[in-house]
C-alpha cells in the first residue's frame, strides 16, 4: 500500500529535507505482507527475538497461559515519500477474549469528535472547546457543571479528550460515552470497519446493562456562563440489541471476588467491552495515517480536532497546562508501557510514543506508534498480556510489576533496537 507525501503524519517537526534524508537511511521498499511474513535477509524473526531474550522468553513460551498477542507493523517511506507497511504477528488470536480496559478510550474519543464534526454542519459555532453541561436523569448518573482543571472552569469535549489521552481518565471516557451514546458508538464503530469492537458500558462506576443503556441529558453552549445553548441533547435509552461478539473464552480465571465474598467460578466478561488488537491498531493507524484507510472508513475530523488527538497521544503529562499534572505523580513514562514501562522515569532520548494503554483484571494492553524522527525509526506495536498467576480476579494480586510491565518494556526495547539496526544506527 502506497500513499503520497502529503498523506504522511503531520506532526514531524524536523525540516522536510532532513526528514526525507533520515527516512532514506532505511533503504528498500517494503510492501504489504501477510501476518505470517518473515523479515528480510539477515533480520531475526519476531518469534526468534521472543524466544531468545531472557525477559521475553518465559512469557512467549507460555503464550496461551499469558493470553499473549502481538501485532508489530514496520513503516517505511520510499524516495517519493510513499508510506509502506509490513505486518508481523505472534499468537494473534482475534477470537480469544481479552478485557480492553482503557485501550478502548481512543476510538471513543475519536467518535465523539466525529459526532461533533457532523453536528457542526448544522451548528457552525460548535467546537470541541464549547462549554459542556451534563445533567442527570436516572439512578447512578452524575451531573457536571464545572471543571476546575480547565482554563475557563467549564467542561468541554476537548478537555475530556485531553484527560483520556494524557492520563487515561475514566470519568472523561464516561462523559464521552454519554455524549455519543451506545447506539452512536456501535454505529460509528461499524462504519469504520471496527466490527470486533463493542463499547457497552462506562468504566469504574459499576455499570450494569440497565444503566449502561441510559445516557444523561447534556448541552453545549456558546458562552462559559452557560446561558446560550448551541446544542441540547435529551436523556436517552438504547433499546436495541448489542452487536454479536466474535470472541471465545469470555470467562476468565478460576474465581473472583465480589466485595469480600469469593465466587469459585470464572468471571463472565460477555457483558463487558470487547475489541481485538487488529481493531485497536487499525484505529491508531486511521488517526496517524488517514490515507492508509479506505475513504469510507476514514474518521471525519476537523484539522484542529485531529491535531488535538495527535498532540495529546504523545504529550507528557507535565507538559500540559490545562489540565495540569505534577511530575511526581505523573512521570514521563506514565501510561507508556512499551519501551518505557515500570518505575517512574524518562523516555529514551529522541523517542516519542503515541499510544493508548489499558490495565485491569490482570490484563495489560498497549497500542502504540513509536518514533524517533532523528534516527529514521517508526513502527506500530500493539500487545496484550495477562498476568494473574493465582487466577483470582478482583483480588489486586496481579503480576503487573514483576512480569507484565518488564515484558512490555523489553519487547518495545528489543524491537526498537532492531529498527535502529535496520536503519544502520
Amino acid at each position: 500500500m502506497t500513499f503520497s507525501r502529503h498523506d504522511e503524519l503531520l506532526f514531524y517537526h524536523l525540516p522536510g529535507i532532513l526528514r526525507g534524508m533520515k527516512k532514506l537511511v532505511c533503504a528498500g521498499l517494503l510492501v504489504w505482507a501477510g501476518l505470517g511474513a518473515q523479515p528480510g535477509a539477515g533480520q531475526p524473526s519476531l518469534r526468534h527475538l521472543l524466544r531468545t531474550d531472557s525477559v521475553l522468553a518465559p512469557v512467549a513460551r507460555q503464550g496461551r497461559r499469558y493470553r499473549l498477542q502481538i501485532l508489530y507493523t514496520r513503516i517505511r517511506r520510499d524516495r517519493q515519500g510513499g508510506v509502506h507497511f509490513r505486518h508481523y504477528a505472534y499468537r494473534l488470536r482475534p477470537r480469544e477474549y481479552f478485557y480492553p480496559a482503557s485501550a478502548i478510550k481512543l476510538p471513543a474519543a475519536v467518535l465523539a469528535l466525529e459526532k461533533l464534526h457532523d453536528l457542526r454542519r448544522q451548528i457552525p459555532d460548535l467546537s470541541s472547546h464549547s462549554p459542556l453541561r451534563i445533567d442527570s436523569a436516572g439512578w447512578g448518573q452524575r451531573a457536571v457543571w464545572r471543571d476546575t482543571s480547565s482554563q475557563n472552569g467549564r467542561a468541554s469535549l476537548a478537555q475530556y479528550v485531553r484527560k483520556i489521552l494524557l492520563v487515561s481518565d475514566n470519568d472523561a471516557y464516561n462523559r464521552l460515552y454519554e455524549f455519543v451514546g451506545p447506539a452512536g458508538l456501535q454505529r460509528g464503530l461499524r462504519s469504520h470497519g471496527l466490527y470486533a469492537t463493542v463499547l457497552r458500558h462506562r468504566l469504574s462506576v459499576g455499570d450494569e446493562d440497565s444503566t449502561a443503556r441510559r445516557t444523561n441529558p447534556l448541552a453545549l453552549f456558546a458562552d462559559s456562563s452557560l446561558t446560550r445553548p448551541l446544542y441540547v441533547q435529551p436523556a436517552a435509552t438504547f433499546a436495541g440489541a448489542w452487536p454479536r461478539r466474535r470472541q471465545r473464552r469470555q470467562s476468565v480465571g478460576e474465581a473472583y471476588l465480589r466485595g469480600s465474598q469469593r465466587i469459585d467460578q470464572p468471571l463472565d466478561f460477555s457483558f463487558k467491552n470487547t475489541t481485538t488488537l487488529h481493531d485497536l491498531q487499525r484505529t491508531l493507524r486511521a488517526v496517524l495515517f488517514p490515507a492508509a484507510v479506505p475513504a469510507r472508513h476514514q474518521f471525519r475530523l476537523d484539522s484542529l480536532d485531529r491535531r488535538l488527538v495527535l498532540d495529546n497521544l504523545h504529550q507528557l503529562p507535565r507538559q500540559s497546562r490545562w489540565p495540569r499534572y505534577d511530575a511526581v505523580h505523573f512521570s514521563d513514562n506514565y501510561a507508556k508501557f512499551l519501551l518505557a514501562g515500570g518505575a517512574p522515569g524518562p523516555l529514551p532520548e529522541g523517542v516519542r510514543i503515541y499510544n493508548k494503554i489499558g490495565q485491569a483484571y490482570g490484563f495489560l494492553i498497549d497500542n502504540a506508534y513509536i518514533t524517533n524522527p532523528a534516527q529514521g525509526v517508526e513502527f506500530l506495536l500493539s500487545v496484550v498480556v495477562y498476568v494473574n498467576q493465582d487466577e483470582v480476579l478482583n483480588d489486586d494480586q496481579y503480576e503487573y510489576d514483576t512480569v507484565g510491565l518488564p515484558f512490555l518494556r523489553q519487547l518495545g526495547n528489543v524491537l526498537y533496537q532492531s529498527e535502529l539496526r535496520r536503519c544502520g544506527r
